[in-house]
């Protein structure tokens, strides 16, 4: 989820792991982007990769959901989006009672772009729907 564009990308991997998630930060963040997650281990080479990576911890007995680190009483450092995103996810599949690995790629990409639409317009309705736009005799 981008802060500042505020827009989300997600992609569907075969695994979780370290070397997959690296290559997906990589091929859409740039150098110097600031990655905020959890203290899972499969974020563990951010800082080679040239991002900047900013954890909260979730575990424990001191757990911690979101940090202000500058004081400014703005907790920035947190991952508290994502989580919701993922809750959306799943609320959005739970009608489906069940979604074949296979499609799995498509449903997330049909919630992502749902996610990512800010604005439903005529026209954009019209192109969706295959319907001609309205011819203004008029003019």
């Amino acid at each position: 989820m981008g802060r500042a564009t505020h827009e989300f990308r997600s992609e569907v991997l075969d695994h979780a792991s370290g070397a997959e998630l690296e290559e997906v930060i990589d091929c859409t963040t740039l150098e110097g982007t600031t990655v905020n997650t959890d203290e899972g281990k499969g974020y563990n080479g951010l800082p080679r990769m040239r991002r900047v990576h900013v954890t909260v911890d979730h575990s424990g007995p001191k757990s911690t959901w979101a940090r202000d680190d500058d004081g400014d009483g703005v907790r920035e450092v947190h991952c508290n989006t994502q989580e919701g995103i993922w809750t959306g996810v799943r609320n959005y599949l739970r009608p489906f009672r069940g979604v074949s690995k296979w499609y799995l790629a498509q449903y997330e990409a049909i919630f992502q772009w749902g996610y990512n639409i800010k604005a439903v317009t005529d026209e954009f309705l019209r192109i969706l729907l295959g319907i001609r736009p309205i011819i203004d005799l008029a003019s």
